[in-house]
């Protein structure tokens, strides 16, 4: 684990190095030991993302399913015990098999989230690719939809914020107080908020008067 002693916290890192093969490094945030510290849990396997989905120490439906997303990502192309395992299969149907399992066992982390299912038969969608007929194709597919995955959760949240700020400033011209219930911040998706962007989005057009939180979640 690492500790961060920045000011501004991100609710994950990854990072993506576009080699031959892909590889790629994952870290999140331990929510369970804020405000008081700041360390950030590294991702080397579908174990690891599932241990910190399943003991809380990552929290908000978007953010579960990119975690477990991003895990699998990691597993598949830099954990050295995976990729052996991969090394040793002669088809693509056995990797994909394999892939399938790990899948299945990250739903197993938070049975009731719905994102996390339905991150996951994106995936599957992937794995049923005909066209995908060599482990290189399937995995650089399989990364660059992760990828993806991550940034149109900030896009979806930055548009949420966007359609939400248009619908309460609709017939007004003064401030408004809004007030924020449930994990809708940054730090329950991959960087941008839910409702909790709504009042980034009034603040950026200088019409948030001011926000009140009824819980204390992150």
């Amino acid at each position: 684990m690492s500790k961060d002693t920045t000011v501004t916290l991100r609710s994950l890192i990854y990072t993506l190095n576009p080699t031959s093969p892909p590889t790629a490094t994952l870290s999140v945030l331990d929510q369970l030991l804020l405000p008081h510290e700041t360390t950030y849990i590294p991702i080397h396997n579908v174990h690891d993302a599932w241990s910190v989905i399943r003991s809380m120490q990552i929290r908000g439906a978007p953010l579960i399913a990119i975690v477990a997303v991003l895990g699998l990502a990691v597993d598949l192309t830099s954990n050295e015990d995976t990729v052996k395992q991969l090394d040793g299969l002669s088809s693509v149907e056995d990797i994909k098999a394999v892939i399938n399992e790990k899948m299945e066992y990250l739903k197993t982390s938070r049975p009731t989230a719905v994102n996390l299912f339905n991150a996951m038969e994106e995936l599957t969608g992937i794995l049923d690719d005909a066209s995908l007929t060599t482990r290189e194709a399937l995995l650089e597919k399989l990364t660059a939809h992760a990828s993806y995955m991550l940034d149109r959760d900030v896009s979806d949240n930055k548009s949420i914020g966007s359609h939400g700020a248009d619908d309460i400033l609709s017939g007004r011209d003064e401030k408004v107080n809004v007030v924020t219930i449930c994990n809708t911040g940054s730090l329950a998706t991959a960087g941008w908020g839910t409702a909790l962007g709504v009042a980034r989005e009034l603040c950026a057009r200088d019409k948030l008067e001011g926000i009140a939180c009824l819980e204390t979640r992150p």
